[in-house]
């Protein structure tokens, strides 16, 4: 694990031009995203192949909405009125090189007990026993402060020895002063945790706001 303080990611590597980089990100998801595969158990999940990058997440912090402003379609992710509706692992190819997966949410208060335990166990399961697995985007709603569930999973994550990456979400929503604070304890999360990727990406999937270094993030775990 890198040991430098988290920030905000410029989408860069040494010797990289950003330019160059976020065209990388542009053309795999110009590419066709396809869905291919649900699992509501752990032996219905698809053959381990190519790289993985899964997206997690409490309920209606919105990764279905995330997901297709990455993809630029409208309904690629199905994004749903109800939170806690998502009950099982969606698989999605994108261009044969990279398996894009949406989690189902954790931390729905009002879902029944064996509900959420069937589909939290398949969750957890996927992410201590999936050896393509590349990395974990843990997202983070801007608005509102973590939650006891959040660091829950970061410490699953840190024992699981599962590289995750905090992408704060709905930032069109909140303040700059108020998202200054919030990307200041993302980055204090992301120092305490050992899994922790030290980059951080602040986005809004209505304005557009850092899609293009998100993509060129994922795009870098495609090679």
């Amino acid at each position: 694990m890198a040991d430098h303080a988290p920030h905000a990611s410029n989408a860069t590597r040494a010797g990289t031009d950003l330019s160059d980089a976020l065209d990388i990100g542009r053309l795999l998801f110009a590419a066709e995203c396809r869905f291919v595969h649900a699992a509501q158990r752990l032996d219905d999940l698809p053959s381990a192949t190519g790289p993985e990058v899964a997206f997690a997440g409490r309920s209606n912090v919105g990764k279905s909405s995330l997901l297709n402003a990455l993809t630029g379609r409208r309904s690629l992710a199905r994004v749903s009125g109800a939170p806690g509706r998502t009950r099982q692992l969606n698989f999605f190819d994108l261009s044969g090189r990279l398996t894009l997966v949406d989690m189902p949410g954790y931390g729905y208060a009002h879902a029944g007990k064996a509900v959420k335990r069937d589909w939290q166990e398949l969750m957890f399961d996927y992410l201590r026993g999936r050896p393509t697995l590349r990395r974990v985007l843990l997202l983070l709603d801007a608005r509102i402060e973590v939650k006891a569930v959040d660091t829950a999973v970061m410490e699953l994550l840190d024992r699981a020895a599962v590289t995750f990456q905090l992408v704060l979400t709905k930032a069109d929503a909140v303040k700059p002063e108020a998202l200054a604070l919030k990307l200041d304890e993302a980055a204090a999360f992301a120092r305490s945790h050992p899994a922790a990727y030290p980059d951080i990406v602040v986005t809004s999937s209505e304005t557009g706001a850092g899609i293009a270094e998100l993509r060129t993030a994922i795009a870098e775990l495609a090679e």
